[in-house]
């Protein structure tokens, strides 16, 4: 039985959610498009928004350019969190702050 590395299941996840996130801002449902009109957003922002997505999993996914996804990440959740606190969604920013979160301790795991 091989053992699980930790910092590359934490890797994982964090590609699957932001492939998860990317496609959710290319389908831009109605509520997507409706946050971010009300966020003051230009209507073609998400898909802005998922192709940074998309990228930062790639980034992710390959070890040798995990860093500089994760830095592209971090930014990501960092200014969705600053979004929705600026606008008083406050319980919003709980999910970009947590994942933020993991994307600094999948840094701090893979440093050399």
């Amino acid at each position: 039985m091989s053992k699980v590395n930790i910092k590359h299941l934490l890797a994982y996840a964090l590609v699957a959610f932001f492939i998860v996130g990317s496609i959710g801002n290319f389908m831009g449902p109605q509520k997507i498009l409706e946050e971010y009109a009300r966020w003051g957003y230009p209507s073609w922002f998400h898909l802005v928004t998922g192709s940074l997505e998309l990228i930062s999993a790639i980034l992710i996914a390959i070890v040798a350019t995990r860093f500089v996804g994760s830095i592209l990440a971090s930014c990501i959740m960092l200014s969705a969190a600053l979004t929705v606190i600026y606008h008083g969604e406050y319980t919003h920013a709980i999910a970009p702050l947590v994942v933020l979160i993991l994307l600094l301790l999948s840094i701090y795991l893979h440093r050399k």
